[in-house]
């Protein structure tokens, strides 16, 4: 994070949001309400561990600048006294209404969840209005994430959950007015065994196509997949008369990073589908080794992307406003004929990159620190960077269905996010080093044979915590 030369030091300069200090997770409640950008998130706003869970509150009209408010939910109350845990937001008759898990340990140490409701009239000031119904049978106290919609007259929640056999699974509740809420079962006939726990579903309701999206817990990893601390991926499908009916096909990633988990989608006031994600799902030792925890906070949310389904493939591209992030821009496409590497000026860079055919393999290096491979044989994508815990180089790897066309980079100082053939795979990442170089570095030379466009650009954004 560099400080920006202000007298103010309160600035600083990212465009990643994140919370002013302490420890973010989920991100919560998404919602354009009252012509304003809603985010929640999980906050811990007295330290870097998962503790004191609240929700933290930010506002933007663009996306781009962001005002940070007090905090909407604090666990004050018997039924979420040890945390106001993930949920989402609904809009109904000028209201914005907040549904979140309180989370309670009661007298015996024992786990309990109450699915809760917060209501306000200005979209800043929250009045709880407690439980909203008793905890169903046949499940664990492991039921959280609420996450609301309407279709016509009626509104619907999934929850994650786990059963009694200790199997990750979904369940919907009906509601006719947001207060009444009745069981209905399981979100999918046939439950795949996939995982002790799933968190955070949601439904995005797109044109001809809906998408389930979910974080399964206790994958175990095959090949390229599965291959971080816990997953989120989606699958393609209907959803009719509170059910789920997925396509024929498998459970997909969503990222291919290292950090990804828990996205949450809305729809803005123009009608797209977006979405945030936590780049901060890690191995407990590994958060603890976090070197931003010395600053006195940890992670960050994604960028904001919008959602697209084209000719069956569902796309992740950034939102349109990201381009007012761009401060100067360098056509490099001739300057590189007789370079091995570009020095950046700032942390804060922005890279597209496209071939009018095929390209060829490839190995680019970044900062010294992150390494991104192509292998034009298999169309084969790898990202290594180093375990700020262990010192070691470790690597996430995707194929890619066709030949690389066109990439995408925005690059900060502590976290990177790739985007390939218009999002058709995405990775994420963080990375900490202490000897980094301001260097982006290729070895071979024949990459730039048929580059049609390589386009850096200089991003400034600065952002003032209130």
């Amino acid at each position: 994070m560099s400080e920006v030369e202000r007298n103010d030091k309160n600035y600083t300069v990212y465009y990643h949001l994140r919370a002013p200090h302490g420890l973010i997770n989920d991100p919560n409640g998404l919602v354009y309400f009252n012509n304003q950008y809603h985010v929640f998130f999980q906050w811990n706003p007295e330290g870097t561990t998962h503790a004191n869970k609240t929700w933290g509150h930010a506002v933007s009209t663009d996306l781009i600048e962001w005002d940070y408010l007090k905090p909407a939910l604090e666990p004050t109350d018997w039924f979420d006294k040890d945390g106001c845990y993930s949920g989402s937001a609904f809009e109904k008759d000028g209201k914005l209404y907040l549904f979140y898990t309180g989370n309670v340990r009661n007298v015996s140490g024992e786990r309990e969840s109450y699915q809760c409701l917060a209501v306000s009239e200005d979209g800043i000031h929250f009045e709880k209005k407690g439980p909203l119904f008793d905890h169903p049978n046949n499940y664990t106290a492991h039921l959280r994430d609420p996450k609301i919609w309407q279709e016509k007259d009626e509104y619907w929640m999934i929850l994650g959950a786990q059963t009694h056999d200790l199997k990750g699974t979904t369940i919907v509740y009906r509601s006719s007015d947001l207060l009444n809420w009745s069981f209905e079962g399981e979100f999918m006939d046939v439950l795949p065994d996939f995982g002790y726990m799933w968190e955070c579903p949601d439904v995005l309701q797109l044109p001809n196509k809906d998408v389930f999206v979910f974080s399964p817990q206790g994958l175990e990893a095959k090949g390229d997949l599965y291959q971080n601390i816990f997953q989120t991926g989606y699958m393609l499908g209907e959803f009719k008369a509170g059910k789920f009916i997925p396509d024929k096909g498998n459970f997909i990633e969503m990222d291919r990073g290292f950090e990804f988990y828990a996205p949450q989608s809305f729809k803005d006031n123009n009608g797209r589908t977006l979405i945030f994600g936590w780049m901060g799902a890690m191995d407990p030792d590994v958060e603890k080794a976090v070197p931003t925890i010395k600053e006195g906070w940890i992670h960050h949310l994604t960028l904001p992307r919008e959602i697209k389904i084209v000719g069956n493939q569902l796309l992740q591209q950034p939102v349109e406003e990201l381009k007012e992030l761009r401060h100067e821009s360098f056509d490099l496409l001739k300057d590189i004929a007789e370079k091995d590497s570009i020095e950046f000026s700032t942390p804060e860079q922005e890279i597209n990159c496209s071939w009018n055919d095929a390209p060829a393999s490839f190995v680019w290096k970044f900062l010294n620190e992150v390494t991104v491979t192509y292998d034009a044989t298999e169309k084969r994508i790898t990202v290594e960077r180093t375990n700020w815990l262990t010192g070691e180089r470790e690597t996430r790897s995707v194929s890619l269905t066709r030949a690389l066309e066109r990439l995408q980079l925005f690059l900060e100082d502590s976290s990177m996010e790739i985007y390939l053939n218009q999002g058709a795979e995405v990775f994420s990442l963080r990375y900490f080093n202490d000897n980094r170089t301001s260097m982006w570095q290729w070895k071979e030379e024949n990459w730039k044979d048929h580059l049609a466009d390589l386009t850096v650009h200089e991003l400034k954004r600065t952002i003032k915590f209130k």
